[in-house]
């Protein structure tokens, strides 16, 4: 009887978890400053799942589609330049209200002020560059999220 209770238990708590999806980029700057496992260790200790990991040098083609609100603004460029500077890691992130839950944990864009216990709060700082190097990109919606992982990764798109 018990053990049947346990199972009804758990098929109603996977069935209430509609799983969300986002997309990380840790950063050229964090890669290498061999923060990628520090980086992976939160996301992990916050209970996502990674169901996807690549390491790779950017392309602007690729970055051309993942900024394309941002490219004929002044500061593209700089973008362009500093997340093709080194490799870094793409990564698909599974769960229930992920990119919210991911978004805080990562923190706000500025290094400088993003509080501490957030990534970019406690790892990131003002390098003085044109470009704001703050470690870690996360996908700010749902919907971005879906058209970010068919460019970074088109297997998964759906």
């Amino acid at each position: 009887m018990v053990e049947r209770e346990i199972r009804t238990v758990y098929r109603r708590s996977a069935m209430a978890e509609a799983p969300g999806r986002i997309l990380i980029l840790i950063k050229p700057d964090a890669v290498q400053r061999h923060l990628t496992g520090e980086i992976l260790r939160r996301i992990d200790a916050k209970g996502y799942d990674l169901i996807a990991l690549r390491r790779e040098i950017a392309t602007p083609e690729i970055l051309q589609r993942h900024y394309a609100e941002h490219v004929d603004k002044p500061f593209y460029p700089s973008i362009v330049e500093y997340m093709t500077s080194g490799p870094l890691v793409a990564v698909v992130a599974r769960g229930h209200r992920v990119v919210e839950g991911l978004r805080s944990l990562i923190g706000p864009t500025d290094p400088t002020t993003a509080p501490p216990g957030t990534i970019r709060g406690d790892l990131g700082r003002d390098w003085g560059t044109d470009a704001i190097e703050n470690l870690i990109h996360g996908s700010d919606s749902d919907e971005s999220a879906e058209r970010e992982i068919a460019i970074w990764f088109p297997e998964l798109a759906e």
